[in-house]
């Protein structure tokens, strides 16, 4: 691939099919709201792509003046593993978990970030009401244990070391005992203040049982991916959320089953249900803030007009 260089200040968008995103429409309307002058453009590269290739978009990214950092999916690992040496620093999260999100520039040094902890942090705290776990004592149950997964369990991690609610029990799925394994392996080098169940679920009926052996009030979490990166759901039509709890789709488009298995059953088990929508707003703006090096409030009425104006040219 070749590269040439911004002609106004730029940010890209790494992924693999990014033009399909709709943030392609909603960054225009966000660059003039925020008065930002600005524009991005995506690099779409093929799952676990050459090294020399990631390693060639950081070097333009970090050599073009008007390039003024990227926001990374699907490529987090593998593009910090390919480039490590261009970084002159990485944040915390982005050292423990071994990936970046967020690639931004502070003068002539490039800095990488892992945002995930931080948005889904965000979007967790968006969602659940102040004081819910120590008046519920409930559990939190995420299905799949990919990077989504570990960076809301790393927030909740710190969270507990500054006193705040957390879940009585964290229950993680997996449908391979490798997907677990390097889970449990992070979690053990930072000593992860939570208790947690590490529980493989290879298929639906494995999954269900798990979700259904809930105490009430527990929160069921979709990480898994399914409905927006492959079809389906990690549950069956059959599965029992666990009576008046809270329900959170991490996607916010697709075809999203295990969405609909939970509003289907949301009024007879009394749950409150959640999309990715939030999501994807804290994902966006946090980076967003740090390319450009502004302030993006997380909440309140600044917020909440970034997500109207999101909305609107989304339909």
């Amino acid at each position: 691939m070749s590269y040439i260089s911004a002609a106004r200040r730029t940010m890209y968008f790494i992924g693999v099919t990014t033009g399909k995103s709709s943030i392609m429409k909603v960054f225009p309307a966000w660059s003039r709201h925020l008065g930002l002058d600005a524009e991005m453009k995506g690099i779409d590269f093929a799952p676990n792509s050459d090294p020399a290739a990631y390693r060639a978009a950081v070097e333009f990214i970090k050599a073009d003046p008007l390039s003024l950092g990227a926001l990374v999916t699907t490529h987090k690992v593998n593009l910090l593993k390919a480039s490590r040496a261009l970084f002159d620093e990485l944040d915390p999260y982005a050292m423990t978990l071994h990936e970046i999100s967020s690639i931004s520039k502070r003068g002539d040094r490039l800095v990488g970030h892992a945002k995930d902890p931080i948005t889904a942090g965000a979007s967790f705290e968006a969602i659940v009401p102040d004081g819910y776990w120590a008046r519920t004592g409930a559990s939190l149950c995420i299905l799949g244990s990919g990077g989504s997964s570990l960076a809301l369990t790393l927030y909740l991690h710190n969270k507990v070391k500054s006193g705040g609610d957390v879940p009585s029990t964290i229950v993680v799925t997996a449908r391979r005992e490798a997907s677990l394994a390097e889970m449990r392996h992070v979690h053990e080098e930072i000593g992860f203040a939570i208790p947690i169940e590490y529980r493989l679920a290879p298929g639906p009926a494995e999954a269900d049982r798990i979700v259904g052996d809930l105490p009430d009030a527990s929160m069921v979490v979709n990480a898994t991916g399914l409905g927006k990166d492959g079809p389906g759901s990690p549950l069956s039509d059959a599965v029992s959320f666990p009576k008046d709890g809270l329900v959170w789709e991490f996607n916010y488009r697709g075809d999203l089953v295990f969405l609909d298995q939970a509003k289907a059953a949301a009024e007879a088990r009394g749950l409150t249900v959640h999309d990715g929508w939030v999501y994807f707003i804290h994902g966006w703006t946090r980076v967003i803030a740090e390319v450009f090096d502004i302030n993006i409030p997380m909440s309140g009425p600044a917020f909440d007009d970034l997500s109207r104006i999101a909305r609107d040219v989304s339909q």
